[in-house]
């Protein structure tokens, strides 16, 4: 009891000091951001045009001033920053930190309540600090399936508007106007970095660098190599679509051999957990020494293990490439 009042008081605590500091440091936050800006725009003005410039993002990791310092000094923020990015979510790294963190001690707070402790407690805040991101995972993997659906029709809108005579440049521009998202916002990106004076084929790298799909490298190589050694452009592009479509014909029949093996990964998943939960609903002075005996939460551990490491064997066996 004592324990579930500290948890308590801690999470009340840390919230109402990040609403209140998040308020105080919002309107300086804001102050310096705006004369680093009008910074940047006098000393652009005081020097020669260069063709070097970049485009200005906001890349602020919190809105918090010291936890943006703590987390610049990270390289790991990096990639969790792509990875939001990625999965489309106009998140700042520091919150979805502050979001996971707040998620580990309300689920350990939730097990502690319902009388269990020892490792179970541990077990559940490792599994709150992880549901953020696996639901991040989730999404990213959501917007990359849309993209590969759409991405064959942007390579054919490509290819006739350079076909009708349109520069490549614009071809770009009319893709990020017409086609759906999330295929017109990279496309959008792709022009607004070239028309800020971005090479092609570093706006090109950069495309796939945000997008690492095979379908993506195909192209960015395909129009690099046009752009270098010359081609038509316009049928390059259409073999190319021509190729991706072939290779959706050959995932969905792999998806329709490995229909038995996907069924089983989702039975042998689920089984475990909805028997606890079935045992636990029914009769629980049957299962409760699992979670309150030492034993049983070793045993209980270990069969979190197995299942996890069950998960990635069988997931790596039904996941063919193509």
């Amino acid at each position: 009891m004592i324990t579930t009042i500290a948890l308590s008081a801690f999470l009340v605590i840390v919230a109402f000091a990040y609403l209140v500091f998040s308020f105080m440091e919002q309107r300086s936050s804001r102050a310096d951001l705006l004369r680093a800006r009008l910074a940047a725009l006098e000393a652009a003005q005081a020097r020669q045009p260069s063709p070097e410039l970049t485009i200005l993002r906001d890349e602020l990791l919190s809105e918090i001033p010291a936890l943006n310092s703590l987390l610049a000094r990270s390289h790991r923020v990096e990639a969790l920053n792509r990875l939001l990015a990625q999965a489309g979510m106009k998140v700042r790294p520091g919150k979805f930190l502050l979001v996971s963190a707040v998620s580990c001690f309300a689920s350990g707070l939730f097990a502690q309540l319902t009388g269990v402790a020892g490792l179970v407690v541990l077990l559940a805040m490792m599994l709150g600090a992880f549901l953020p991101y696996m639901f991040v995972s989730w999404r990213k993997k959501r917007r990359f399936r849309r993209f590969e659906q759409q991405f064959p029709d942007a390579i054919d809108l490509l290819g006739r508007a350079v076909r009708a005579g349109h520069a490549y440049s614009t071809a770009l521009e009319m893709i990020g106007q017409e086609a759906p998202e999330p295929v017109a916002g990279e496309f959008r990106q792709i022009f607004d970095e070239q028309r800020f004076g971005l090479p092609v084929r570093d706006a090109l790298l950069n495309f796939a660098d945000r997008m690492p799909l095979m379908d993506v490298k195909f192209f960015v190589t395909t129009v690099m190599l046009q752009r270098e050694t010359g081609g038509n452009l316009a049928e390059i592009l259409d073999k190319l679509s021509y190729i991706i479509r072939e290779r959706f014909k050959i995932l969905r029949q792999v998806r329709v051999f490995t229909a038995q093996g996907r069924l089983s990964f989702v039975i042998l998943m689920l089984l475990a957990p909805s028997v606890a939960f079935l045992s636990m609903w029914s009769n629980p002075e049957f299962i409760k020494p699992l979670y309150t005996d030492p034993l049983g939460q070793a045993m209980l551990f270990g069969a979190v293990f197995l299942q996890l490491t069950g998960f990635f064997v069988i997931r790596r066996v039904i996941d063919i490439k193509v």
